[in-house]
């Protein structure tokens, strides 16, 4: 009788330590999901300038390395900055009530100290590395800030804007290494950059439409405006295409790769996904950042191995 009654607090004692521990961890997944590392992704932009320029060795590794953990530190500080601003508008949104702090899983004065904590560990780790590189992410923090505050609901300032932040990721790469970008890269990001923020908008304003909505919440932009934005996102995409084009018969390219020619194969292949994705988009089958779909989008992840032979195949082929 008493074996039988220490088994079972013994029992208890067991089942209350695992609820403890899955509570611990349940609560640590929502503040995880609260700093949104899937969106990260958009990061790897830091390391573009390394591969352009084929500078592989371990120190500018390390370098871009370092700058990619301060940027999705200082990104992870204004998206919970933009959570605690936007909690109205995204409790009455049909997704955005289940983030963490819209939902009250996160308590709002977390919220402050998380998007504090995580803003001076960036700079901290920025300043290490380079006084350039902290002067980028000062700039890149200033223009989230605004974009945040006011531009957000400026009708195609905010694509802009949305793309000089992407683009600002590709310097803070290059401060970070020190590798000079040229003008056709910086061509490049910002049609091709534009061109994402506008298909971004489209499938908000798609999003919005399938619910009833006459406008995007806390945009500038109305149901009418569906067709321009779309334009927008197909001819900057096509821009971006046509610079591409350019950029392989330059004589930089010749310098860098003994067989260019393979990487004309890379227009085609961006032509159809940049044509995709506003058709993704205009179906209402995009419900995340074009960068983050596009990881998780088997089509699109087929056009990045294909883009990657191409660069190979140029880069490594034995004759010109």
């Amino acid at each position: 009788m008493g074996h039988s009654r220490f088994q079972a607090s013994w029992s208890k004692v067991l089942v209350g330590k695992k609820d403890t521990a899955a509570g611990t961890r349940s609560v640590l997944l929502t503040y995880l999901q609260e700093i949104r590392p899937h969106q990260w992704v958009k990061n790897l932009l830091v390391f573009v300038p390394m591969l352009a320029a084929h500078q592989l060795d371990m120190a500018t590794f390390t370098q871009s390395l370092i700058a990619f953990a301060s940027f999705c530190l200082i990104a992870s500080s204004v998206y919970v900055l933009n959570d605690l601003m936007d909690i109205e508008v995204d409790r009455a949104h049909p997704r955005k009530r289940f983030r963490p702090i819209a939902s009250g899983l996160v308590p709002l004065a977390h919220g402050r100290w998380m998007a504090a904590a995580l803003l001076v560990a960036g700079f901290t780790l920025a300043i290490w590395t380079s006084l350039l590189l902290a002067l980028v992410a000062a700039g890149y923090y200033a223009a989230t800030l605004a974009y945040s505050l006011v531009i957000k609901r400026q009708p195609i300032l905010d694509i802009w804007l949305l793309a000089g932040l992407y683009t600002t990721r590709i310097l803070a790469g290059a401060a970070a290494t020190e590798i000079g970008l040229s003008v056709w890269l910086l061509a490049f990001s910002g049609f091709f950059f534009s061109a994402l923020a506008a298909v971004k908008r489209q499938a908000e304003l798609v999003d919005g439409l399938s619910r009833g909505k006459s406008a995007a919440a806390g945009r500038g932009y109305r149901v009418e405006d569906l067709p321009l934005i779309s334009q927008i996102g197909i001819s900057a995409g096509y821009v971006a295409v046509l610079v591409m084009a350019l950029y392989i018969e330059s004589h930089t390219v010749a310098e860098l790769y003994p067989f260019r020619a393979a990487l004309l194969a890379i227009c085609p292949i961006l032509f159809f996904w940049i044509t995709r994705m506003v058709m993704v988009a205009h179906r209402g089958n995009m419900h995340d950042d074009p960068i983050v779909f596009a990881f998780r989008d088997r089509a699109s992840q087929i056009c990045l191995v294909a883009i990657g032979i191409s660069v190979w195949v140029a880069a490594s082929a034995p004759f010109r």
